[in-house]
């Protein structure tokens, strides 16, 4: 039997779905692409029909779900918008209530702070790191355009914002995935982002009355 393009991309979302739910119960490196197979109902030759190894099915699975990206923040620091630290603060927030509400959004992301990325895997972290660094760049923008206005406080640097930025969402978000969703992401997650640019913001000296 013929088998069709609609069969064919069928059967490429099942097995990115057992690679899914198997990836998240048993790490990538503790899983075999046998194991994978089995759990979508195809044989391996159908797995390597869509995907060279298993490196290669990771990476389709990672890219199955964007996670956070420049264009989140591109688009509205290329407009005439003037705070552009409400856009990045506002773009940070809609992220973590992304995160908190999409369920395979979670696991991927969960699949990859566990994932072991030396040898077969780390074609996956030198993708990750291109990603990263077009985010910093973009971010670096956002916070330089902030300094220009006087919006950032002279003791930030563009460069420190973005570190210091980076390092809360990864906390958040690993804290929050790896031990157990202890408290509210989206809630908890903007109280702590607000409190971080009140820092970065520049603060307007009050006006005295005489």
């Amino acid at each position: 039997m013929r088998r069709t393009k609609a069969d064919a991309a069928e059967t490429r979302r099942k097995i990115l779905s057992a690679a899914e739910r198997v990836f998240y119960k048993k790490g990538v490196s503790g899983t075999t692409l046998d194991e994978v197979a089995s759990e979508a109902g195809v044989t391996r030759g159908a797995i390597y029909w869509h995907f060279a190894n298993k490196t290669d099915l990771f990476l389709a699975l990672y890219d199955a779900v964007p996670l956070p990206q420049e264009d989140m923040i591109a688009r509205e620091i290329e407009t005439e918008a003037f705070d552009t630290l409400a856009i990045v603060e506002a773009a940070t927030g809609d992220w973590l209530d992304m995160l908190a509400a999409d369920e395979q959004r979670q696991r991927i992301l969960a699949i990859m702070l566990r994932c072991d990325y030396d040898n077969e895997m780390s074609t996956v972290l030198d993708r990750q790191k291109e990603m990263e660094e077009r985010h910093t760049a973009m971010l670096e923008l956002a916070f330089a355009r902030a300094l220009e206005r006087g919006q950032l406080r002279e003791n930030w640097t563009p460069a420190a914002a973005v570190r210091a930025l980076h390092w809360m969402m990864m906390g958040l978000c690993t804290d929050w995935l790896i031990f157990g969703r202890r408290f509210d992401l989206a809630a908890e997650g903007r109280d702590a982002l607000r409190r971080l640019f009140e820092s970065f913001r520049q603060t307007i000296p009050a006006v005295s009355v005489a």
